[in-house]
């Protein structure tokens, strides 16, 4: 029997939860598949990424958690944190 959801139908919006997630490796070559609203960074330390806008930042030495950013790259020249995860 599939599970009951008693929010399907409710608007999904950038204030609702995620429901779904991917592990990202990052690259200097390859966008993210999907634009994300936020990342988990499980490991911290330097995250170098490509904001939606376009602009390229390094958020330096942070700390695990979740970034509330929506990104369509993250490098790997540049990113040291790790066990990353996207959710939309």
């Amino acid at each position: 029997m599939a599970a009951f959801d008693p929010f399907a139908s409710h608007q999904a919006d950038l204030t609702a939860v995620a429901t779904h997630a991917v592990d990202v490796v990052p690259s200097d070559t390859v966008d993210l598949a999907v634009i994300p609203r936020a990342i988990w960074l499980g490991t911290g330390g330097n995250l170098r990424v490509t904001m939606k806008g376009g602009e390229v930042v390094t958020f330096k030495n942070a700390e695990p958690t979740w970034f509330d950013i929506r990104v369509t790259r993250i490098w790997a020249t540049g990113t040291t944190a790790a066990d990353l995860v996207a959710v939309w």
